[in-house]
């Protein structure tokens, strides 16, 4: 699995829009750690959730 992020991408989970934008930190493998306005730093498994990408415009 290839994964379109690097750190310092800005995501969203589309399953907890609740948790606001987040920032992409580290990417090990299938394990994305995002750190959330609302919520804080949560280490996410991308086979599992599929974060949504926010394009930069």
């Amino acid at each position: 699995m290839i994964l379109d992020f690097e750190p310092g991408d800005r995501v969203v989970n589309p399953l907890r829009k609740d948790w606001g934008i987040g920032q992409v930190q580290s990417i090990i493998n299938e394990k994305v750690t995002v750190n959330f306005e609302n919520i804080g730093k949560i280490v996410i498994n991308s086979k599992n959730i599929n974060l949504e990408k926010i394009n930069n415009e």
